[in-house]
């Protein structure tokens, strides 16, 4: 079957490097399976090993090709003759990474692909120093200091070589990624935009772009190549955004045209599911994915937190066990480990492994977030701070380590702090209700109490993971004696824990049905009043006052008193919790539209 010219088209410039270029659609998966092949070997070529892989596993997941459609390498230059042999001593240096040995033969060298690699080979042999340096740093004042000399002699290099329109599709990723590594943000995306128009089938340039996205407007704004790439681009920034449902659907959407079988793609649901705590969507997905890959290593540490928070210690252990025996040195199997001994109450340990993580792959975003975590539970605020920063500098969108840093600065009595801190975790999780009850409970001690209100209130709108936005909206309204609201938020709170059908225990069940109980008694409503104090008695910190506030209404029914006209008293227990089964009103909605936000 011959290429189909509007899927897949290879030429060659002048110096001989190939241009790839792919349409946006996946009507022809043969040509695409050709395409990722033959960027698989060029990726390959010139070391980008991360990319190469990635092309393969997807490629994998495609129908194999016969002999006869599979392409031949792109044809050699004269340049690519004359450097083949630097090239190829290089390539030997550069596989058991000595970089500067592999830079020093490819000095001088013409061709396209032997440039790349030296200039690759000096990036890589930069940031081995840097990392050899900053291994067993923890301060950023320490880390701060160390920087990768390289950075700016390269800079000058690929900026000549950029402005005369030098740079093929790599040599482009290649330059955009020393802009980052700058921070020269906003130069470094306009490169990296070009890279994915010169070479779209190249992973690596994506995911560089990715990582320079802060949200969904800035992705707008950008002029992306219309390529079948584009959409594994737009899922994978999807989930880093925490827009999961358009990242569910792209993902589904690949699925249906033909990649049911890629892993890296099943991968990804499961992450996506992790995201919005769907943990037991998580969970079965990434115990399907272990049958079908089961010495896959990535993504393992996510599978690990699931289990964690599902308190799974046997499960957690064979996997920690399992990843070990398969490459210890790895960092998600430091991090599995490290989870594992968390588990288990072992927090020096699971530092420790941490500690081991970072020492593999110091730009590794989980293992600082999580070795924060376990700073937090050893009690080292200050080593707690440190770790989360860390996280931070490595990607900016991680909400837990905004989250973290809030929650220490919280520990160390700083509201205004955490307050910040916060506000940048909700934001980057907006309809996650932990943030939300964090900002509110931070409003609450700075006395800004409309603002806690709001805050309550939406965190319940969202759906309350923990269920205890309307206890501490109540709470808030019983301290500024708004006794009708606050009895309105605890009516509500006893029918969602009574109806969501899980056996939990509310540590405040006790305290909402005290205040009901006294409310409904100077409301003078026995039935209700009786029901709630009845209720009480079956908790030890209200028991007293149950039997006290029963003995009451019992007198005062002798005595004849009745309901007072008077009083408000528009809120009324489910009847599936009256012990008497007394016909009562439907509840009214909640009645706080003056601090909804």
């Amino acid at each position: 079957m011959a290429a189909s010219p509007s899927v897949v088209s290879v030429a060659l410039t002048a110096p001989g490097v190939p241009i790839l270029s792919a349409s946006g659609d996946f009507s022809n998966l043969r040509e695409i399976k050709k395409q990722l092949l033959l960027i698989a070997g060029l990726t390959r070529e010139r070391g980008l090993l991360h990319s190469s892989k990635w092309s393969a596993e997807l490629a994998f997941s495609l129908p194999a090709l016969p002999l006869v459609e599979l392409q031949p390498p792109p044809p050699m230059t004269e340049e690519d003759a004359q450097d083949m042999d630097a090239y190829t001593l290089a390539k030997a240096y550069f596989d058991v990474k000595e970089y500067d040995r592999a830079a020093h033969f490819l000095h001088g060298c013409n061709s396209k692909k032997a440039y790349f690699l030296y200039m690759y080979s000096r990036y890589l042999s930069g940031e081995k120093k840097k990392d050899d340096e900053t291994v067993d740093s923890l301060g950023p004042l320490e880390k701060g200091q160390v920087k990768n000399e390289a950075l700016r002699e390269l800079r000058v290099e690929l900026s000549k070589k950029h402005q005369a329109r030098e740079l093929d599709g790599f040599g482009l990723y290649l330059y955009g990624v020393v802009l980052r590594k700058l921070d020269l943000v906003k130069e470094a995306i306009d490169v990296f935009v070009e890279a994915t128009h010169v070479l779209p089938l190249h992973w690596g340039a994506w995911l560089e772009l990715c990582n320079l996205i802060t949200d969904k407007e800035m992705l707008k704004f950008l002029s992306l190549p219309d390529t079948w790439m584009k959409e594994f681009f737009l899922a994978h920034i999807y989930t880093e955004l925490q827009l999961i449902e358009e990242a569910l659907q792209k993902y589904q959407n690949l699925i249906d045209v033909g990649f049911s079988k890629s892993s890296y793609i099943v991968s990804q649901i499961a992450v996506a599911y992790h995201n919005i705590r769907d943990i037991d969507k998580a969970l079965s997905i990434f115990n399907e994915l272990r049958k079908q890959d089961p010495y896959r290593i990535e993504n393992m540490d996510t599978f690990s937190n699931l289990l964690y928070v599902r308190s799974m210690k046997s499960e957690l252990s064979y996997l920690a066990h399992n990843l070990c025996e398969i490459d210890k040195y790895r960092v998600e199997t430091c991090c599995v480990i490290g989870n594992y001994y968390s588990l288990r109450s072992q927090h020096e340990k699971a530092a420790l492994y941490f500690q081991r993580a970072l020492k593999l792959n110091p730009r590794y975003l989980g293992a600082w977030t999580l070795m924060g975590h376990e700073y937090m539970e050893m009690k080292n605020t200050s080593a707690a701070i440190q770790a989360y920063r860390h996280a931070i500098e490595v990607n900016k969108r991680d909400y837990r380590a905004w989250y973290g840093l809030g929650q220490t600065y919280e520990i160390l009595k700083m509201p205004f702090y955490c307050l910040y801190y916060y506000r940048r975790a909700h934001q980057l999780r907006p309809n996650d209700s932990r943030m939300l009850v964090a900002l509110g409970e931070c409003y609450e001690k700075l006395n800004q109490l409309v603002e806690a209100k709001k805050c309550y209130w939406r965190a319940y709108a969202v759906g309350d993971v923990e269920k205890m936005a309307l206890v501490k909206l109540a709470k808030l309204h019983e301290q500024l004696t708004e006794s009708e609201q606050a009895a309105q938020c605890y009516i509500k709170y006893i029918q969602d824990i009574y109806t969501c059908g899980e056996i939990v225990e509310h540590l405040e069940e006790s305290t909402a049905f005290r205040y009901l109980a006294q409310y409904y008694f100077k409301c003078k409503l026995w039935d209700e009043a009786s029901t709630c104090a009845q209720k009480c008695c079956a908790f030890n910190d209200t028991r007293e006052e149950g039997k006290a506030l029963l003995r009451q209404i019992l007198q005062l029914r002798n005595q004849g008193e009745t309901p007072s006209a008077e009083m408000p008293a528009p809120f009324f227990l489910p009847a599936s919790l009256s012990a008497n089964n007394t016909p009562t009103r439907r509840v009214s909605p909640l009645n706080l539209s003056s601090v909804t936000p």
